[in-house]
């Protein structure tokens, strides 16, 4: 059942949620990563894009690979 899953949504882009998203992404799965105040929402994209493109410069990641991830959210 689990290989049927392709998309995810993460309520709330607190820490948790954000971390949640950006694990998921990198996964493979496409997110839907909501929370009811949008500057908190933009935020944590932000943040979460940061991490994936430190990964990225710190070679834990292709550059292709974070850019699949990000825009997977």
């Amino acid at each position: 059942m689990i290989d049927h899953i392709k998309k995810i949504g993460v309520l709330g882009s607190g820490t948790m949620g954000g971390g949640i998203a950006q694990i998921a992404a990198q996964s493979g799965f496409d997110v839907l990563l909501y929370d009811i105040n949008t500057e908190i929402l933009q935020t944590a994209f932000g943040k979460i894009s940061g991490f994936i493109n430190r990964a990225a410069e710190k070679g834990k990641m292709t550059r292709e690979e974070a850019d699949i991830a990000i825009e997977r959210i």
